[in-house]
C-alpha cells in the first residue's frame, strides 16, 4: 500500500506535433499541514515544465484554496491533485473523498470576516472553473484551468 505522501506518478503524453503535454498526480492527507506541501509540488512541477513566474503564481494561489477547502469542508481522509498542460491550458483537480454540506460557490464575504473569499480569487485567477461529482458519488473533484504563455514549453 502506497504512502500518504507518495507521488503517484509524472508522465509525459504525447499530444501530436507541436503539443505539449505534461500530466502529475499526487494524494495527501486531508490535514492542514499538507496545504502547503500541495503548493510546493505544485510550483516545483511547473518550474520544472517551465511555466511562467506568473502562471506559476497564480496556480499556486489556486490550489491553495482548492485544497484548503477539501481539508476544511469534507470528510475526507486523504486530498488528491493532478495537474496537467495541453497546448494553451493548465488544468489542476483536487479530489476529495467526502461531499462536504454545500456545493462549492463563491460569496462576497463582508469586510470583518478571515475566511469566503477563496472561490471568489479561484474565479478571478482562472479562465474557467467549476465541480465535477465522482462517478460512485464519494467525493468531488473541483477543477480549475488557467492560460498558460505563448512560450511555454
Amino acid at each position: 500500500m502506497p504512502s500518504s505522501y507518495e507521488a503517484l506518478r509524472s508522465e509525459r503524453r504525447g499530444g501530436g506535433p507541436g503539443v505539449d503535454s505534461r500530466r502529475d498526480v499526487f494524494r495527501l492527507p486531508a490535514q492542514s499541514a499538507s496545504v502547503a506541501e500541495a503548493r510546493r509540488r505544485v510550483g516545483a512541477r511547473l518550474c520544472a515544465w517551465g511555466v511562467d513566474d506568473e502562471v506559476n503564481d497564480d496556480a499556486g494561489l489556486v490550489v491553495s484554496e482548492l485544497f484548503t477547502n477539501a481539508v476544511r469542508y469534507t470528510s475526507s481522509e486523504s486530498v488528491g491533485c493532478q495537474l496537467w498542460t495541453d497546448g494553451g491550458v493548465l488544468r489542476l483537480e483536487i479530489s476529495d473523498q467526502g461531499y462536504g454540506l454545500t456545493e462549492p460557490r463563491p460569496r462576497v464575504a463582508r469586510a470583518d470576516e478571515e475566511c469566503g473569499r477563496g472561490l471568489l480569487l479561484v474565479s478571478v485567477l482562472s479562465k474557467a472553473w467549476g465541480v465535477l461529482a465522482a462517478a460512485d458519488g464519494n467525493g468531488r473533484t473541483v477543477w480549475a484551468e488557467l492560460g498558460l504563455a505563448a512560450d511555454h514549453h
